[in-house]
């Protein structure tokens, strides 16, 4: 390693140098092992733990996964395979549902999972598989310098020392509030915020409908979305249920609070949910149940020129942090990690695998981007809205399923998780495949 090694105990030469530790940051470290490429992760975490509420990674992000050697058993410690999408309206009446994963068609399931119990799988691995110097935490890269001969980043320790690390390459996958991102594109401007507001939790629960359905109940600008992220236990038939309520307001004055996420009491939101109850759901009493909630501004950015600045290259959030409406920032992390390690295999590890990386993916995700702030597959609630102001007795008498299917077929093919394409489609990177 260039720069001072000897803080990390590390020998040899690290050709990738990784800015944040999230899911992006550890599948790219993984993907640079499998292929035979030194590197070393930037936490600025001094201590990794299971944070965070549950996500869902589509079939393509699970793909890759499998490609890691996380079979179902790794995935099901930290979560379970999604049988059913559906969307119900406010009166309770199904909008729409399909099954999802292996029960739809996909080689792979769909995974609801804790995100922070995923993190630390992929942590895990990456120390096991890399070494324990693999991962600096408590070491944040604040900016980067490209050089004729490679890259260098400037790394900033928990007590402020800074020091440069040189390397072939640089992936900023260092999330939201990127460093590496706010020197690539500097005037770039703050997130973007529409008016959403989220509130997250878990609760204790029995799972509904197919037991492991993701449900979106409401209309477009007041809804619920929650699925269960554990199995059931067997003598309470219990398990883990992760919701976001989630409103729309006014966003001209813009978000208020002056956090992105903070902590905060059941009484500052349960009353826009106080009378959602129904035969098969008792909302306020699924809300009580969980015990902390944090609050959350919807938010994006306006997609980047570019993710790729000589030898730096965006991943992950820090490139297209997008709305959390159709179960892809985790899973294109994870796919972005996967392209770049592809490419490095037919480029080298260099400029020329980072222009492809960006050229491969860079437009589709982009759009990506922009469809999810329209709603994404949750438009679906938005025309039930407009037709018939969200109530109706046969959904079939407002939209006919064939409108409703090709909505969610056009989303699939965008978000790159259409079951034909997906299913037929080589592997990312073949086995065995090394950087020569």
């Amino acid at each position: 390693m260039r720069g001072r090694t000897g803080t990390f105990g590390h020998t040899g030469t690290v050709t990738v140098l990784i800015a944040g530790g999230g899911i992006g940051g550890m599948t790219m470290a993984l993907t640079c092992h499998q292929i035979g490429v030194p590197a070393i992760v930037f936490e600025s975490v001094a201590e990794l733990a299971p944070l965070g509420v549950g996500i869902n990674l589509q079939p393509n992000a699970v793909r890759e996964l499998f490609d890691l050697g996380f079979a179902d058993d790794a995935l099901g410690g930290v979560g379970v395979p999604t049988r059913e999408w559906a969307l119900v309206g406010r009166n309770g009446n199904d909008v729409y549902s399909e099954p999802r994963g292996l029960l739809a068609g996909y080689r792979w399931p769909q995974y609801a999972v804790h995100r922070g119990e995923l993190q630390m799988m992929l942590y895990r691995a990456v120390v096991e598989r890399l070494g324990p110097a693999s991962v600096r935490t408590g070491h944040r890269v604040v900016a980067y310098r490209n050089e004729s001969s490679g890259v260098v980043a400037i790394v900033e320790a928990a007590d402020g020392d800074r020091f440069e690390v040189g390397g072939d390459v640089l992936v900023g996958a260092d999330g939201l509030h990127s460093a590496v991102r706010q020197q690539m594109h500097p005037l770039q401007g703050p997130p973007q915020w529409g008016g959403a507001i989220m509130w997250r939790g878990v609760s204790p629960g029995v799972p509904i409908r197919s037991g492991s359905s993701f449900v979106g109940l409401g209309s477009l600008n007041h809804r619920l979305v929650f699925y269960p992220i554990s199995p059931s236990d067997p003598s309470t038939g219990l398990a883990t249920i992760n919701w976001i309520a989630e409103i729309t307001v006014d966003p001209s004055t813009g978000w208020g609070s002056g956090d992105w996420n903070r902590r905060v009491q059941l009484d500052d939101f349960i009353h826009h949910f106080e009378d959602w109850n129904y035969d098969w759901l008792d909302v306020p009493a699924m809300l009580r149940g969980a015990s902390e909630v944090f609050e959350y501004p919807m938010i994006d950015r306006e997609p980047a020129p570019h993710w790729v600045d000589g030898r730096v290259a965006l991943l992950g959030d820090a490139a297209h942090v997008m709305y959390p409406v159709g179960s892809n920032g985790a899973s294109q992390a994870i796919v972005d990690g996967r392209v770049l390690g592809a490419s490095m295999l037919a480029h080298g590890v260099g400029e020329a695998a980072l222009i492809a990386y960006e050229r491969q993916l860079l437009e589709d995700v982009s759009a990506l981007v922009l469809r999810n702030r329209g709603a994404g597959p949750f438009g679906i609630l938005g025309m039930v809205d407009e037709r018939c102001g969200g109530m109706f007795d046969d959904i079939d008498d407002v939209i006919p399923k064939s409108e409703l299917d090709d909505f969610m077929a056009r989303y699939k093919a965008a978000a790159g998780f259409a079951i034909e394409t997906l299913n037929a489609s080589p592997p990312t990177i073949s086995p065995g495949a090394r950087v020569r």
